[in-house]
C-alpha cells in the first residue's frame, strides 16, 4: 500500500490492483476511509469534518495525478508522490 502523499496528519494510499470504482485511502489519527476519485464521496470508513475538507480540496487539486496513479497501481507498477496541501 503505497503512500502517495502526506499533510497535516492525513496519510494518502493507494493498493496495488483494487476494486472499483477508483478511490484512494485516508489515514487520519484513529480514522480510515476509501473516497471515490470522481465524487470524492466517502464510499467507506470515516473521517472527521475538517479533515475530510481537507482530503477534497487537495484531491480536487489532483484528481488528474490521482487517476494517472490509480492506472499505474492497476498494472501494479511503481506510483508516483503528489504534492502535498500546503
Amino acid at each position: 500500500m503505497p503512500e502517495i502523499s502526506r499533510f497535516y496528519g492525513i496519510v494518502i494510499t493507494l493498493y496495488f490492483n483494487d476494486h472499483n470504482p477508483p478511490h484512494f485511502h485516508v489515514r487520519y489519527a484513529e480514522h480510515l476511509a476509501e473516497v471515490d476519485m470522481q465524487t470524492l464521496e466517502i464510499i467507506s470508513g470515516y473521517l472527521p469534518k475538517r479533515a475530510y475538507a481537507l482530503v477534497v480540496e487537495w484531491a480536487t487539486e489532483h484528481r488528474e495525478e490521482l487517476m494517472k496513479n490509480w492506472n499505474l497501481a492497476q498494472n501494479q507498477e511503481n506510483l508516483n508522490k503528489i504534492k502535498p496541501l500546503t
